[in-house]
């Protein structure tokens, strides 16, 4: 586990795998010494891992780059074999984000997804999702688009210091 937080989300790079909360199983398990041409044994620790880790949609981008990156950090550390599985089941939720993942979120100028939705308007039919600046922490803000830099962002403003920020989407 140590190993898995040294590795960075590859679209939001202040979080690491394991404060997004995308691994979702680790196994270690012993195995036998094999010959092979192609790999060398002298670093290997007689240990192999499985990761099973659930992306935050499907399709997205970035889970190629991080499989290729847990091989290569658990192999480079004497793992072999070493298989990441990935599962859409449960899918994952912003509820799996780490409270320390938030606060990363929120210093980097991404303001993190709210725990339960909360509305501005109490007018029906105006319901407009509660998001506080990272920067101020005004929550006089307003969305400008419901895309942001990646998917699983969108793209607000604060009406107080005038200044744009993603929100990491609830879902």
């Amino acid at each position: 586990m140590k190993l898995l937080e040294g590795i960075p989300d590859p679209e939001v790079p202040v979080l690491n795998i394991i404060d997004l909360g995308i691994v979702r199983d680790v196994r270690v398990y012993p195995t036998p010494e094999v010959e092979s041409n192609f790999v060398f044994h002298t670093d290997r620790n007689g240990l192999g891992v499985t990761v099973i880790i659930t992306p935050t949609y499907v399709g997205c981008p970035a889970v190629d780059m991080i499989k290729a990156t847990i091989q290569m950090t658990l192999t480079s550390a004497g793992y072999y074999p070493v298989e990441v599985r990935t599962t859409l089941f449960p899918a994952w939720t912003t509820e799996w984000l780490s409270e320390e993942a938030r606060g990363k979120l929120e210093a980097f100028g991404i303001a993190p997804p709210n725990p339960v939705s909360s509305v501005c308007h109490l007018e029906p039919f105006q319901r407009e999702e509660a998001v506080s600046c990272p920067r101020c922490r005004s929550c006089h803000t307003e969305m400008i688009s419901p895309f942001g830099s990646t998917a699983c962002k969108a793209m607000y403003r604060c009406l107080d210091c005038q200044e744009p920020f993603d929100y990491f989407k609830c879902h």
